[in-house]
């Protein structure tokens, strides 16, 4: 769970960075930027699924029977 957490960690950080960066070059800012973006998103989802309990999965929902 820790290594995983390191790695998503560091995607995180690398998709901010690369938003960051695409500021600064002349040319793809728009494709930098897009991508940066979606490094961070997928790390976040990425981290919701590699949970103890899978974040993302719901245990109680309106019928009353868990998910599968």
């Amino acid at each position: 769970m820790i290594l995983s957490l390191i790695f998503f960690l560091i995607l995180f950080l690398g998709g901010i960075w690369l938003m960051g960066f695409a500021q600064s070059i002349a040319d793809f800012q728009g494709l930098v930027f897009v991508a940066g973006l979606l490094v961070v998103s997928l790390s976040i989802a990425f981290l919701m699924r590699a949970g103890k309990n899978d974040a993302t999965r719901r245990s109680d929902n309106w019928s009353g029977n868990p998910t599968e």
